[in-house]
């Protein structure tokens, strides 16, 4: 019997797992930062769309999704619930655009940037290496993330077709 595979799809401040052969998507990650991580020998896989660096600098943050500190934590937790081995797990990044273009570089201008220090300082606490990224720079992206060979592709309008 032919298993038939699903693109799931992963909103915005969300994350969800998936196991080979289905795969997972998210759009329209401008400053937000999409984060796959991989466990290349379960062939499960998880996507966060992370929207913020920091849990602990907003009151209202009950949505975990939505943190890089938080977020990222989650996914290795749903992960693990499925079989995956943090410690085989890779991670590949995309995202963290700087959108719009401001004289001034105040913190609240460079959200994209600290999305990407904030997902890169957490991947390193929980010692998960990143093996590829498509970060920053000044476009949008969408990325889908397949499970059966752990390939990202990253599709921005008016750019090729790019895979890490």
């Amino acid at each position: 019997m032919i298993k038939m595979s699903v693109m799931i799809k992963v909103g915005m401040a969300d994350l969800n797992v998936c196991e080979y052969p289905n795969s997972i998507t998210t759009l329209g990650l401008g400053s937000c930062v999409g984060v796959a991580l991989y466990d290349p020998v379960t062939k499960c896989g998880g996507l966060a769309h992370v929207m913020l660096p920091d849990s602990t600098a907003i009151r209202n943050n009950a949505n975990i999704a939505k943190f890089a500190d938080t977020g990222i934590v989650e996914l290795v937790k749903r992960m693990e619930k499925k079989g995956a081995s943090k410690i085989r797990m890779v991670a590949k990044i995309a995202g963290g655009a700087q959108m719009f273009a401001f004289s001034n570089s105040t913190d609240l201008v460079r959200v994209g940037e600290r999305n990407v220090e904030a997902c890169k300082k957490k991947l390193r606490e929980l010692g998960i290496r990143i093996v590829a990224e498509d970060t920053g720079l000044n476009y949008g992206r969408t990325v889908e993330f397949y499970t059966e060979t752990g390939m990202m592709t990253i599709k921005a309008v008016g750019k090729e077709l790019k895979e890490i």
